[in-house]
């Protein structure tokens, strides 16, 4: 039964290797798989899982993310089936057609390879499962795949690879990330260090003819989440956990501890006692301007409470290993407020507070959630001289130290809905579509859903045609791929 399991995922060696002769095989396999594996990812558990997938599966098959970047790896798959299907090759089209893609690491490594799918711009995108490789483990927890670092055995991976066979193929929101900031005026630059950014945000040195920060010195960023964005104390905390893991990465080998430092570093940074150690210049009220657009071309701007000192926006129903801060608003919300259901697929990003750890520690209960801010599917971030010269942000994992305005400047973020791209989900899903049987109609119907990609212009629209994954989503040589996870 096994080998005839191993047989429905096996990818025929010549369509991924152009070369080679073609393979007779009786007849298509089922569920061809691509794994790409973040080898540095759980201390010695990726390279141990690299093994054992190169074991069960055709070693072609299998790709370190340490050696070979996922849109090379794509690209010559897709241009290859092209080229299979235009000489009138068999297998190619079905084989196109059931792909499935693995992808094992933190959910940093995960969105990079959403990013690569995104911006491939196939026809039929194959969808992805997540093996959860990383400390928090967002992404594979939301589509049923666990957020415990998985068994590296074989028959751990077996079980794992026949659950990508049951599978189904879930659709959900992808947000594009817009950041534009003038170059700072010390210390490396190209222009920021490349660790000071997260590798799914780069530099993209053109901006639109009528935007107001289109002038010498400003750069222009972009790139992409799937899971949240935030800003505050949250990732200022997650972010000194990440300087100290790349500080000492041999303390960092185990799930546990990881999560037991994580910990430790929330106590330490005064997360805790955020009234006492926090500088109220540093509450996200004091530090930007939050505006909405719930209707086309229409901005306003969100109201802040001062205590708030992080700001979530989130997509999938897990964060920081599986707390759902939104969680689910009863019918007096949603009629007053306007508020809906949280759906991983509506085209809205659900926007949360929190004023301290202990507001946090809320979420634990069973009805717990942050501070409900608002429902968008497009945010702006707008930051002015303060007293504060830097915040620190996150996207699906990855932390940054980000400098804000020192004279007149000013750094824009701004998030908008960018299509959908296709997860693969198990039968312990926590994720919830619109399209769901169970979902109220009042919320299938709303017009939130038809908003998905306006722009309000021509250039703004192919500033969001990509993410730029395939060309610049690649990790610089220079840079440890351990820290995407």
């Amino acid at each position: 039964m096994k080998d005839q399991m191993l047989a429905e995922l096996y990818v025929p060696k010549y369509v991924l290797l152009p070369d080679l002769k073609a393979e007779v095989l009786p007849r298509a396999p089922s569920c061809p798989v691509i794994v790409f594996i973040n080898a540095k990812s759980g201390g010695q558990l990726g390279g141990d899982l690299l093994r054992t997938y190169r074991q069960l599966l055709s070693e072609e098959q299998v790709f370190d993310l340490g050696d070979e970047a996922p849109n090379k790896v794509l690209y010559r798959l897709y241009t290859n089936l092209e080229r299979l299907k235009s000489n009138g090759d068999l297998l190619a089209p079905e084989i196109e057609k059931n792909l499935r893609l693995i992808v094992a690491g933190g959910d940093g490594t995960a969105s990079w390879l959403l990013g690569v799918v995104s911006d491939l711009k196939l026809s039929h995108p194959p969808p992805i499962a997540t093996v959860p490789l990383g400390t928090g483990n967002n992404l594979p927890y939301s589509f049923g795949w666990g957020k415990k670092n998985p068994g590296t055995d074989r028959q751990s991976v077996e079980y794992f690879l026949d659950q990508v066979m049951k599978a189904r193929e879930m659709k959900i929101d992808s947000w594009h990330v817009m950041m534009r900031m003038r170059a700072p005026k010390q210390g490396p630059c190209d222009p920021i260090a490349p660790l000071e950014l997260p590798h799914s945000l780069h530099a993209f040195h053109r901006v639109s003819h009528n935007d107001s920060l289109n002038m010498e010195g400003y750069d222009t960023f972009r790139g992409g989440f799937w899971n949240y964005f935030s800003m505050g104390m949250d990732a200022q905390v997650s972010y000194a956990f990440h300087s100290e893991r790349k500080l000492h990465p041999e303390k960092f080998k185990n799930q546990l501890v990881n999560q037991s430092t994580y910990a430790k570093i929330g106590c330490t940074q005064g997360w805790f006692c955020a009234s006492l150690f926090h500088p109220s210049s540093r509450n996200v009220a004091q530090l930007a301007k939050v505006k909405l657009m719930k209707k086309h071309g229409h901005w306003e701007e969100l109201h802040i409470p001062h205590s708030i000192r992080s700001i979530v926006c989130l997509n999938l129903p897990s964060f920081s290993g599986g707390l759902n801060p939104w969680g689910t608003p009863n019918h007096h919300k949603i009629r007053d407020r306007h508020l809906t259901l949280p759906y991983v697929d509506d085209g809205l990003l659900e926007v949360v507070g929190f004023r301290d750890a202990w507001h946090g520690l809320v979420l634990l209960a069973p009805n717990g959630h942050g501070t409900r801010l608002a429902q968008a599917h497009r945010i702006r971030f707008e930051f002015h001289k303060g007293a504060a010269g830097h915040t620190y942000m996150r996207m699906d994992g990855e932390p940054w130290k980000q400098p804000l305005p020192e004279d007149d400047d000013t750094v824009v973020v701004e998030i908008s809905h960018f299509g959908r791209v296709n997860m693969l989900a198990t039968s312990s899903c926590i994720s919830k579509s619109i399209h769901d049987p169970s979902a109220p109609s009042s919320t299938i119907s709303s017009p939130h859903n038809h908003n998905e990609e306006e722009s309000d212009d021509d250039e703004a629209s192919e500033e969001r045609s990509k993410f730029g994954a395939a060309d610049t989503f690649k990790i610089p040589e220079d840079i440890d791929i351990a820290h995407l996870s």
